[in-house]
């Protein structure tokens, strides 16, 4: 066989094993949308990774939330939605002190991240990355024991005819809470029902900087759902672009239905496959 075909052949045969390996790296990120991120109960150990975007992600090295501590106590801790990056659990301990000390709450913690991250079968379609956690709305609550925060009530405060809050349970306490979440260099949005929107707008404010990270989402009318900016040095990790300029505050819509938005892509990259499986 001449030196010519012998080039000509390695040269094909590397062309074969690029496009298997391509085809692989299509298939491990598909097949790891799919699988069940829920059946993997603790954390991969390691350095804090997260990879992918808010709706398409998973995470390394996630950090499990201690089920209380100052201004704060989770909710529903059997669901196992309590992890996240450390950038996380430092703003949600940072939160709970600067609520406790104005006053407020404690605060209740609802669904963070899976430990690996990665989709939920139910509830989000994002809270993927381990950079977004819901806070309820209830301020009501004294510390509970662990076993009475599983099935709490989540008082809805929005009516569903008129779109309108319900005045005998919305209070000022509720719009401090969302500043103080919203004042925050690591927060990139904060969604919330739009009249929650439209009642801050309209409160006097000294600084009002804060309202361009609150955003309308639908069924946001029992809590606010913060999201953080990837954390410096995750090269990895894809935010969002940042909100528009201004307030937000002109011309507020109501909120619209999920059926009117578009489907995010379940694909997630393909090195979340060696997450889920490790």
């Amino acid at each position: 066989m001449s030196s010519q075909h012998i080039s000509m052949s390695s040269h094909l045969c590397r062309r074969v094993l690029a496009a298997c390996g391509l085809a692989g790296w299509m298939v491990s990120a598909a097949n790891a949308a799919d699988r069940d991120w829920s059946s993997v109960t603790e954390p991969l150990p390691g350095e804090p990774r997260i990879i992918g975007k808010h709706g398409a992600a998973c995470l390394a090295g996630a950090v499990r939330l201690p089920p209380e501590g100052e201004g704060y106590q989770a909710v529903d801790m059997q669901r196992n939605r309590h992890y996240g990056h450390p950038a996380l659990l430092d703003y949600i301990q940072d939160l709970g002190r600067r609520l406790d000390g104005a006053g407020i709450g404690p605060m209740l913690v609802g669904d963070m991240a899976q430990p690996r991250g990665g989709p939920m079968s139910y509830g989000h379609v994002s809270h993927q990355s381990g950079l977004d956690v819901d806070i309820w709305f209830r301020l009501d609550l004294p510390p509970l024991a662990r076993s009475e925060r599983e099935g709490l009530e989540q008082p809805i405060l929005v009516d569903e005819t008129t779109g309108e809050l319900d005045s005998a349970q919305w209070t000022a306490q509720h719009a401090e809470l969302i500043r103080l979440a919203a004042q925050d260099s690591r927060v990139t949005r904060i969604f919330v029902d739009a009249a929650v929107k439209r009642d801050l707008c309209e409160r006097e404010w000294d600084d009002r900087s804060w309202l361009q990270r609150i955003r309308p989402w639908p069924f946001h009318d029992e809590h606010l759902h913060v999201r953080l900016r990837c954390p410096e040095g995750s090269t990895e990790c894809v935010d969002q672009p940042p909100p528009p300029p201004g307030e937000g505050c002109k011309a507020i819509l109501p909120t619209p239905r999920p059926e009117a938005m578009a489907s995010p892509s379940r694909r997630l990259p393909a090195a979340c496959a060696a997450v889920f499986s490790q």
